[in-house]
């Protein structure tokens, strides 16, 4: 499977990751949620930045099920879900992931019919990479 590119402004996110945390960069000077990560604050210009804790919870915002052809190493496992979901303390942040039975299970584990918009979901960790489970199985 592919590993995330990591840059500088990006990394703090997956050292949390690895950790089981799931935080944002935020701007130091007003306080604005952001991602993905970057440098300069695009609301307000500051170079100040912060990581921010979240709950790791939010809703499906949207979602799609990639079929074949792909990548073998994901056609393997198609159908799956890709998720994009809204952090409910961050609205403004949507986060890119997979919904599955559990932490570390298999991409194609929840049955695509369970995917909804507007599902709840919460963050669960696997070998450093976020992935998110419904609230209510």
């Amino acid at each position: 499977m592919l590993r995330p590119a990591t840059d500088t402004d990006g990394a703090p996110f997956w050292e949390y990751a690895a950790r089981g945390e799931l935080r944002v960069q935020a701007c130091a000077d007003c306080h604005e949620p952001r991602f993905p990560p970057r440098p300069c604050c695009p609301h307000c210009q500051s170079f100040a930045s912060e990581w921010r804790p979240t709950s790791g919870r939010g809703r499906i915002w949207s979602y799609v099920v990639p079929h074949p052809p792909l990548l073998p190493e994901y056609a393997a496992q198609a159908p799956y879900n890709v998720v994009v979901v809204e952090l409910d303390d961050a609205p403004r942040v949507r986060l890119v992931g997979n919904v599955v039975s559990g932490a570390g299970a298999p991409l194609n584990s929840l049955p695509l019919d369970r995917i909804r918009i507007g599902a709840r979901v919460q963050a669960v960790f696997a070998d450093g990479l976020p992935q998110w489970v419904l609230e209510r199985p």
